[in-house]
């Protein structure tokens, strides 16, 4: 099925995006002057999955960590999310509706998913009221959403958005930048590997700055280790749980796995086998429940079947004290050192269940301050800030000339 998207309002001039820097590069005077400054910020969720604990993913809880911490710096914050959000956050649903589609529609041969059309109206009307009767009410806006059309339709909007690349390049996202030509949207990935595929993609017209993510150390705190192996995160074929499991078993070290069945006919045929045979299912756990089960581990495998963005579980180990063992896929290589554990070569069980004793003898101190100074969510949020200046500067003279 083709979406027809609206057309950006004509007339007005396309104003300059600023390049993003990269970590490396310094920041341009007014981004480092003034960050302090209170912004008014939208920022845009997922329609799908509430920003709420337990967190459906590292996305969700991305954003429910920044919407807390850029509050707390003094900033005014408001979170476009799924029904269901953290209702102590400044939330406001996003409106997915139930389709009501006639017998005479649904027979349609273009039909395409109800979720589609719910989560497209949703989006349709959340843009067309920033840009419309709420069309002064922000700053700035920051889009963590994967729906094309926040970025499609950021050409009509009176302030910056910036949108952070939480996946690869898809089809969706990517005729969405080029729908404006040159795209006003300021991009920023959560890792350089992420940065890098997204900066050949066409229709990404300036440099693709990073913002790594971070984890909130106060929450996820250094545990004692020595317990069973752990591993976390959504359990589907995508994330490897499976692997993890015939490491533990080939190592002969027992595992605890937390998180959500996403996919029940895989954790049927490759997980529940093993239950109660060296290998455990604690569910899917809250925060404190998380870090509590991370903190008692002696080594967190992650065992990604895909390139990861940025790998949040590999950060989340670290704060907690716990060495990992992980597939050198994605963004992983970035976060992870020798110091603090082991990368072996993607899908290799048996190097993931020999690396496991070498990461056991690693300093749960040495990981802990990797967490702070690569993974801080103070280092991310200072980040943002000093990127929102940039960019509310940079429209403000704009709009002025």
């Amino acid at each position: 099925m083709t979406a027809t998207l609206p057309l950006p309002r004509r007339g007005r001039r396309l104003r300059s995006v600023p390049a993003v820097p990269t970590p490396s590069a310094p920041l341009p005077s007014h981004a480092r002057a003034d960050r302090s400054r209170p912004l008014r910020i939208a920022l845009i969720a997922s329609s799908r999955y509430p920003i709420a604990q337990p967190f459906a993913g590292g996305l969700e809880a991305h954003v429910w960590q920044l919407t807390r911490s850029l509050t707390a710096r003094g900033h005014d914050v408001t979170l476009f999310a799924g029904p269901g959000s953290d209702p102590s956050l400044a939330v406001e649903a996003l409106p997915v509706r139930p389709v009501r589609v006639s017998p005479a529609a649904r027979a349609d041969v273009s039909m395409g998913p109800e979720v589609f059309l719910e989560d497209h109206h949703a989006y349709l009307s959340l843009m067309m009221s920033l840009t419309g009767e709420r069309a002064h009410d922000f700053d700035l806006v920051h889009n963590h959403s994967l729906h094309y059309l926040p970025i499609a339709m950021a050409p009509a909007l009176r302030v910056p958005m910036l949108s952070t690349l939480h996946c690869p390049p898809t089809p969706w996202l990517e005729s969405a930048l080029q729908s404006s030509v040159p795209s006003p949207v300021s991009l920023v990935a959560v890792s350089g590997h992420t940065a890098a595929a997204w900066s050949g993609v066409d229709g990404v017209h300036q440099p693709v700055g990073v913002v790594p993510n971070g984890v909130d150390l106060t929450s996820w705190t250094a545990g004692p280790g020595g317990g069973p192996l752990v591993w976390s995160g959504r359990i589907v074929p995508e994330k490897g749980t499976h692997l993890a499991v015939q490491a533990a078993l080939a190592a002969g070290r027992e595992l605890q796995i937390a998180g959500p069945v996403v996919d029940a006919g895989y954790f049927e045929r490759t997980i529940a086998p093993f239950l109660g045979r060296g290998v455990t299912h604690l569910g899917h756990l809250d925060q404190a429940g998380l870090a509590a089960a991370v903190g008692r581990a002696s080594v967190a495998l992650v065992t990604p079947c895909w390139d990861e963005p940025y790998g949040l579980v590999v950060a989340e180990a670290l704060a907690c004290g716990t060495p990992v063992v992980a597939f050198a896929r994605g963004g992983i290589p970035e976060v992870l050192t020798p110091e603090v554990g082991r990368l072996v070569p993607a899908g290799d069980v048996a190097a993931l269940a020999a690396a496991i004793p070498e990461a056991e003898g690693l300093s749960r101190e040495a990981a802990r301050e990797r967490a702070r100074t690569h993974c801080s969510v103070e280092t991310m949020v200072t980040r943002y800030e000093q990127l929102y200046a940039s960019l509310v500067e940079s429209n403000a003279t704009a709009a002025a000339l």
